[in-house]
């Protein structure tokens, strides 16, 4: 079996907030690690009631005591919003802390609109056009490349494991070019998945990072005992879909039986198309589906995304999956 590895937003559901969400998290992590899942990643989104990874590197601290062996990283860092020497202060900082451990999955989206782009002080569209660049300034600070006049610290040399992420084909190229590992975003924009996947691999440069290419694709699971509990255990997540599309980010509702059959033909005409990569059943659906996915894609790895209301069915979803996908 490929390696399995698991995405995580910090779902804020209604009803609770920040401090329970990410107490949620860490224990989701530590589920992931005894189950043998090979990374686990946070997303950096601002600005959505629903979602708490925001400040990414110190939810990542926070997991990283709450394990001890598996992989932790973010997927991703949305690179225009920031300096380039101030994430490898953190996650040089990271590494020290949990050596050996550390992935820097690096974006090109802002994560956010044009007003948190404002709070930011930041002009995204402008500092997305300097991305080849802060990534590889980013990988000259890690490399500890003796030329640089300014020297992180922590982070000079530090032992981090750098990620191009995308979902077209502008990710893709730049991951074949550098010589890095490529993850695609196909849990929530399908389109671009197989173009990506084969100009990725055609124009893959070795480095001294990669000898050959190493492509991740990512998937929405959720596991239940039957398919109709695990369909309406995603109807949270559909509902913040919905959500999103309309222009409204609230927090993670709970699950509706049927939900895809209250709504209009648009609204379930958007969630068939974002969920092209999806298995939602029974462990032998899943498995079945999630087979199929591998075939289709040739995938090094696959990451898997799911948003819950109760974290507890989704501690229960990951459980399931991996015993499905390992039998």
């Amino acid at each position: 079996m490929i390696p399995i590895s698991l995405l995580d937003l910090v779902p804020v559901s209604e009803g609770s907030g920040p401090h329970e969400a990410l107490a949620a998290t860490a224990a989701l992590a530590k589920v992931a690690e005894d189950a043998g899942y090979h990374r686990f990643w946070i997303a950096e989104h601002h600005g959505m009631d629903g979602i708490g990874g925001g400040a990414t590197s110190v939810v990542l601290a926070h997991v990283g005591h709450a394990t001890s062996t598996i992989r932790i990283g973010a997927g991703g860092i949305m690179l225009p919003n920031h300096n380039p020497l101030v994430i490898a202060e953190q996650f040089g900082t990271l590494d020290a802390l949990f050596p050996g451990r550390i992935d820097l999955g690096l974006g090109r989206a802002p994560g956010a609109d044009g007003r948190i782009a404002q709070a930011m002080r930041k002009n995204v569209a402008q500092a997305a056009e300097y991305f080849p660049q802060d990534v590889q300034e980013l990988r000259a600070y890690f490399s500890a490349d003796s030329t640089l006049p300014i020297r992180p610290t922590p982070g000079f040399g530090a032992n981090v494991e750098m990620w191009v992420l995308g979902s077209s084909l502008f990710g893709a190229q730049l991951a074949a070019m550098l010589g890095l590992p490529y993850a695609f975003a196909s849990h929530f924009a399908p389109d671009h998945l197989d173009a990506a996947l084969e100009l990725y691999r055609t124009k893959f440069q070795p480095s001294p990072t990669l000898e050959r290419p190493h492509a991740m694709a990512a998937m929405t699971v959720f596991t239940a005992e039957t398919d109709r509990e695990a369909q309406t255990l995603a109807s949270s997540q559909e509902q913040m879909f919905v959500a999103i599309r309309s222009g409204l980010t609230p927090r993670v509702q709970p699950p509706v039986p049927d939900y895809r059959q209250s709504l209009p033909p648009t609204a379930q005409a958007m969630l068939d198309h974002v969920g092209q990569a999806s298995a939602i059943g029974s462990p032998a659906t899943v498995r079945a589906k999630v087979g199929v996915f591998i075939d289709r894609t040739g995938a090094d790895e696959l990451i898997l995304s799911g948003v819950t209301y109760d974290p507890a069915p989704r501690r229960e979803s990951v459980r399931l999956t991996m015993e499905a996908l390992a039998g």
